[in-house]
């Protein structure tokens, strides 16, 4: 797809205003149905449902403004929205994948993409290999007669991990292999995989497209094709599809993104120097920290990475950890991230008591999510934890 420029896409984009009262605003098509004046036309809408509005489960008006948009913003030909980012994981991975098929995926992807791999794929005679996607010999390595997905997540969201997208797509089309891509981190203003040559990305909406922590949805961007075929299987028989008026908020996040990008990137190089310097700290985790051992593949790939870093305390009890993240008062002890809102999250809570390691890194990692707040806001935070932890151990 051509690109077109990113406020144009944002601003105006899709939005026929003539349409709809001259409002600057598009309307909330708040319907279930849609009504035909003829039995040819209802006819012809049962034989083609993807052209037309038939049911909302399917194709609304203002899920279609989003959808255009958000397919140009990936540089893609077409995009579905999905009600969560795992509805959006699961589509794309099932609608290509069948009985006795194998699937490559980076080892340890979002949680419920592991599930299905590990829980649900394999009822049905899915095998999964997990593999240490920063090397792209991995992928030849795991490849089998039988694969069919590559499943990437580029960077991931605790560690970092990055894949060579275009060495993947490479290969992949080699193979006759489907690339899909988690592009969650960096959404489409930081990184395009579709350009790297990858087959479908996804990104969870809830996030930075979202902006505001009050809506939960999945963006899936590919060519028509495979979207056609997605759509006219998975997504209208898991009856996944994005409802109107959180297809509205997204709209209006949209709106906002590039700046909320940008004040969030601002704040997290800020918050990641004063982290580094820290004597209670072990290491910071981030892509764009010039330490981080694939800091040139994660220049050449993305165009940014924002508000998403992890950083390993020094402690030798789990209580410790406990303490400092229970002295926060500003900054939310929460999943996700992408909102307005600062979030912490300890990699502890995932684990029983009885299970925590002192000597194990991953066990004392803390991912911090920097929203909208000033930096000098959050970093006087992480000192009320830091002070509270000064006399442990």
């Amino acid at each position: 797809m051509e690109p077109m420029d990113i406020s144009y896409i944002i601003n105006e984009y899709a939005e026929e205003r003539n349409d709809y009262f001259r409002a600057v605003t598009p309307p909330i098509v708040q319907t279930s149905n849609f009504a035909f004046s003829t039995v040819d036309a209802l006819r012809k809408s049962f034989e083609d449902e993807y052209g037309t509005w038939l049911y909302s489960r399917g194709l609304n008006p203002t899920v279609d403004i989003l959808r255009k948009k958000l397919a140009a913003l990936d540089g893609a030909e077409d995009c579905l929205v999905f009600n969560s980012g795992a509805a959006a994981i699961f589509a794309a991975v099932l609608a290509n994948v069948k009985s006795g098929d194998h699937i490559v995926s980076v080892r340890n992807p979002y949680t419920w993409a592991k599930k299905m791999f590990d829980e649900i794929l394999v009822r049905f005679n899915v095998s999964v290999t997990y593999i240490d996607g920063t090397d792209i010999a991995n992928f030849v390595a795991a490849t089998k007669e039988n694969t069919t997905v590559y499943y990437l997540e580029s960077p991931n969201s605790w560690t970092y991990e990055l894949q060579d997208l275009q060495a993947v797509a490479t290969l992949a089309k080699q193979h006759n292999i489907v690339t899909i891509c988690d592009n969650s981190y960096c959404t489409p203003l930081y990184q395009r995989p579709i350009a790297f040559g990858i087959d479908l990305v996804l990104q969870s909406a809830t996030k930075y497209i979202g902006g505001h922590s009050d809506v939960v949805a999945g963006v899936l961007c590919g060519s028509k094709q495979m979207l056609t075929k997605i759509f006219n299987s998975e997504y209208l028989n898991i009856g996944s599809g994005i409802q109107p008026f959180n297809a509205w908020l997204l709209i209006r996040g949209l709106r906002t993104l590039p700046l909320r990008l940008e004040k969030v990137t601002e704040t997290t190089g800020k918050v990641l120097g004063w982290l580094q310097a820290h004597p209670r700290i072990e290491k910071v985790i981030f892509p764009f920290d010039e330490n981080f051992p694939q800091y040139a593949l994660a220049k050449s790939q993305m165009q940014g990475a924002c508000g998403l870093l992890t950083f390993i305390i020094t402690a030798k009890k789990i209580e410790t950890i406990e303490a400092f993240c229970n002295a926060l008062k500003h900054i939310l002890m929460a999943v996700s991230w992408g909102g307005h809102e600062s979030l912490i999250i300890p990699r502890c809570a995932g684990i029983k008591r009885e299970q925590f390691m002192a000597a194990a890194p991953e066990h004392r990692m803390l991912r911090l999510y920097c929203g909208l707040e000033n930096a000098a806001y959050i970093i006087a935070d992480l000192e009320k934890g830091f002070a509270a932890i000064e006399t442990m151990e």
